[in-house]
């Protein structure tokens, strides 16, 4: 499965949104954040994460992609 920004953001809205936290609107700004916080968080897994596979044929480390 592939990592996706917007979608890791879109669950981020809905949670702040089930938390009461205003998220559309002229001066709302909570959106923008989820957005942030989702492009900081895929980007730092795709940067460092990895992998270990232990057992098997494809033993070894791989990165997250």
């Amino acid at each position: 499965m592939a990592l996706d920004k917007g979608s890791l953001k879109a669950k981020i809205v809905k949670e702040m949104q089930g938390k009461g936290m205003v998220t559309e609107g002229e001066f709302a700004k909570a959106a923008d954040l989820a957005e942030a916080i989702a492009n900081a968080v895929i980007d730092e897994i795709t940067a460092n994460a990895m992998v270990v596979v232990d057992k098997g044929s494809s033993a070894g480390s791989y990165k997250v992609s």
